[in-house]
């Protein structure tokens, strides 16, 4: 007996001995540096992050003669330079301030129209079935990766044609039908995941199509929604070429107006300045906003 567990425990110091040596180099880095060392380093990466968020809003904060003087890290030396009247000549510039509004008109409908239809075409490819529905999913898929430079000419064509060109619909009709590609893959795949077993009770209490979509797929498919919502709301409200080649000049959007005052006052740095934060700030809000619904839904298309 002795000499058996001898030879028993022999193997499983040998069996064991390669587990250890396998162990990523990684995890025996994170065990040896801690949690502290860890959240250090991650506070660090964070703040080099965040630095040039930093910047501009210190840079706002500055008279326009001190930022041609010197960098916005002078400020920690002499906080008496900081002043909000770069803000206040910003609110008195009626074509910036409008731009934010014109900005707030075309995102938010781009972004509530990919996801309300993005989500129904998405519940349609994954749990309907019509003829060509493959087929179909193909083209989707293939238009995913059509570069948005490729559409400029035809669509700006057809707009001049229909009326749409220069208008705040037309910009709003071009980032809904390039965005639906990637909203109808990203639920489809995410809606396909659901257990079969939910959607045949839900109709064997006699839930319709309509009453299935709303109450069981909606619900369970609400992060991966949430994070296509956070996906084209920064898409849209960050682009340039759209809005410059398709929206009113004499209503442009933040990023076209700030761009015509790089062109028409160079040195206009006290308007550019705040707005460009202004700029910045909404979709960081949007985003730590919903940064939990975000995470969810990479967390589980990842694991799915």
């Amino acid at each position: 007996m002795t000499t058996a567990d001898g030879v028993v425990g022999a193997e499983r110091r040998r069996a064991a001995g390669p587990v250890r040596a396998r162990q990523p180099l990684t995890a025996r880095i994170a065990a040896r540096a801690g949690g502290g060392a860890l959240r250090l380093f991650l506070l660090l990466v964070a703040l080099f992050w965040l630095m040039p968020s930093v910047g501009l809003l210190l840079s706002s904060l500055r008279d326009p003669r001190q930022i041609a003087e010197s960098g916005w890290w002078r400020v920690f030396a002499q906080p008496a330079q900081l002043t909000w009247d770069n803000y206040s000549q910003l609110l008195s510039n009626g074509k910036v301030m409008g731009s934010l509004l014109t900005t707030a008109t075309i995102t938010v409908p781009s972004t509530v129209l990919v996801v309300v239809i993005g989500a129904l075409a998405g519940h349609a490819f994954a749990w309907l079935d019509f003829p060509g529905r493959d087929g179909w999913f193909l083209v989707v898929v293939g238009l995913l990766v059509v570069p948005v430079q490729v559409a400029l000419i035809p669509v700006a064509k057809l707009f001049g044609a229909v009326g749409l060109f220069e208008t705040t619909a037309g910009v709003i009709l071009f980032h809904t039908a390039y965005g639906l590609p990637f909203a109808v893959f990203l639920l489809r795949n995410f809606f396909a995941e659901i257990p079969r077993e939910l959607l045949e009770a839900a109709r064997l209490d006699g839930a319709g199509e309509l009453r299935l979509f709303t109450r069981v797929v909606l619900p369970l498919g609400g992060p991966a929604i949430a994070s296509l919502g956070i996906f084209q709301f920064l898409w849209v409200w960050n682009d340039m070429l759209i809005a410059l080649i398709f929206a009113d000049s004499g209503h442009p959007p933040i990023t076209v107006a700030l761009q015509q005052e790089v062109r028409q006052f160079g040195n206009n740095i006290d308007v550019l300045a705040p707005g460009a934060f202004l700029s910045m700030v909404v979709p960081l809000i949007v985003f730590f906003a919903f940064q939990r619904q975000f995470v969810s839904g990479v967390m589980a298309g990842a694991v799915k």
